[in-house]
């Protein structure tokens, strides 16, 4: 284990965001970081994919077994706010670490869910905003969490309307995610790159 490793072990509760491409090493880092900062606590696992065909079911199955059989996973593909704090409410003890894997697919879903007429990105930005709250919420409750999300911003714009749109959700998502966070960390092909890092005399 690395100083740096060492230091997020003992720490305080925090929020972090993982941010990445796909295949960047963001998923194993949260279960890394989970089953570290886990203490005597069990691991909420808040899964945002649904399997709608077998190529998205084995990549469920595949992220299943990287992370231990004892953690609770609840699917929550839309209602994240909601579904955590009924989870939380009905077990205010039980979880030291919350893992929601991840803010991409969940934007997906909304995105999906929308009319055309909707605004999306003041859409996304409310849910965040609710969402956020209640991570923030458990935080001050001793709890540490851990969200993925992928940064899309890097690359060509989107030749859709509809991937436009996506972009722009996910980008405000991820915005809001940043600045609540404690610490953010960019991951290229699995090597860590700290963004936000808490003040020296902060222990996160």
């Amino acid at each position: 284990m690395t100083d740096q490793e060492s230091r997020r072990v003992l720490t305080r509760a925090a929020l972090t965001l993982l941010l990445g491409g796909v295949r960047a090493g963001k998923s194993a880092r949260a279960v890394t970081l989970a089953a570290a900062r886990r203490g005597n606590g069990s691991v909420l696992f808040v899964a945002t994919a649904e399997a709608l065909d077998d190529e998205i079911r084995e990549r469920i199955d595949a992220h299943r077994r990287e992370r231990p059989a004892d953690w609770r996973t609840v699917e929550s593909p839309l209602d994240l706010a909601a579904d955590i704090a009924r989870v939380l409410h009905d077990s205010p003890r039980e979880y030291s670490v919350i893992i929601v894997d991840c803010l991409t697919v969940w934007v997906s879903n909304i995105l999906l869910s929308l009319p055309d007429t909707v605004d999306g990105e003041r859409d996304v930005a409310g849910r965040a905003r609710a969402l956020l709250n209640v991570l923030t919420r458990a935080t001050s409750n001793g709890m540490s969490v851990i969200l993925v999300s992928n940064e899309v911003g890097l690359g060509v714009v989107p030749p859709t309307a509809l991937g436009r749109r996506y972009r722009d959700m996910l980008g405000r998502a991820n915005q809001l995610a940043a600045a609540a966070a404690d610490e953010v960390l960019l991951l290229i092909a699995g090597i860590e790159l700290p963004l936000k890092t808490p003040p020296p005399d902060s222990q996160i």
